[in-house]
């Protein structure tokens, strides 16, 4: 039997009433050489298995749980056999063209490894709330090579994301050491400084706002500046980016941690050191550290 052309990766924990109806926008998808896998997180009862049962293209895994999705899409990964690998969280919904226009995307630019786009937000009950996330002002900033223009600043929004498999052989899995909030930031900033992004300026997704969401948890990002430090680090061993790229970045990811100053006061104190030695000796640096005490 061929394989399929897309995988798509639903981690999922204990929300089977958001998870029927994500598999069902996926299941009306207009395009359906696709495979599913939904990987539970060790949800406390069998609910969302049940639900996999009803679509028939689906493959259920349950795994002992990590505490976020970082686990659960990296067994995901190495389950997949797709050329494309597709992301979505158990609580959005696609519009039924997104695999269609995504898929033509990458065949027809065979230089780009990844293609996004922008949300419609709906609330818990699928509310539309006129409102859309992911699309900035100059749109061209989303597209191309985006390795500077990135890096904290945006990242993809998981429930556009479609990537190349040969991209994510390249940069390896998400960081399931990092705390369940930016790892999805930390990921696709390795991957722009292995391919170009192609951004479509078209919501093809429905995301979904409630009080659950792992984004909402603004303590859980504070750590998030130090791990994109890594990334950054990497590239310029790595000769991706040259001396002047590396330290424009690194003064903005140093500047991102200190705005984290009123989560955690002592830790961003303590930590700034990686940054640069004598931060507090750089204007730069000390023009922020300066505004965020004040207030």
């Amino acid at each position: 039997m061929e394989n399929p052309l897309v995988s798509i990766i639903i981690p999922t924990y204990n929300r089977a009433h958001f998870l029927r109806l994500t598999l069902l926008s996926i299941a009306n998808q207009t395009y359906q050489n696709f495979e599913v896998f939904v990987i539970d997180d060790g949800s406390p009862n069998n609910e969302a298995q049940l639900v996999c049962e009803n679509f028939e293209k689906v493959t259920y895994y349950k795994i002992e749980n990590s505490g976020g999705p970082a686990k659960p899409r990296n067994f995901g990964i190495q389950k997949a056999k797709g050329k494309y690998i597709a992301f979505v969280d158990d609580d959005d919904i696609w519009l039924p063209t997104k695999l269609e226009k995504q898929i033509a995307v990458l065949e027809q630019n065979p230089d780009f490894g990844l293609v996004h786009g922008c949300c419609e937000t709906i609330d818990e009950n699928g509310v539309l709330q006129n409102r859309i996330m992911g699309r900035l002002r100059n749109i061209l900033d989303k597209h191309g090579d985006v390795k500077e223009k990135m890096i904290g600043r945006w990242t993809v929004m998981m429930p556009t994301s479609f990537v190349r498999k040969a991209v994510i052989e390249k940069v390896g899995f998400f960081n399931e050491k990092m705390p369940a909030a930016g790892e999805d930031m930390e990921f696709w900033t390795r991957c722009s400084f292995e391919t170009k992004f192609y951004y479509i300026d078209e919501p093809l997704v429905h995301y979904r706002m409630h009080q659950n969401n792992i984004s909402s948890n603004k303590k859980a990002y504070v750590q998030l500046p130090l791990h994109l430090k890594k990334v950054l680090d990497k590239a310029y061993l790595d000769k991706k980016i040259d001396r002047k790229q590396f330290q424009k970045l690194n003064v903005r990811l140093g500047i991102n941690f200190i705005n984290q100053w009123k989560q955690s006061p002592f830790f961003v104190i303590s930590k700034m050191y990686v940054f640069s030695s004598f931060w507090f000796l750089k204007k730069e640096y000390l023009k922020h550290f300066t505004a965020k005490i004040i207030k």
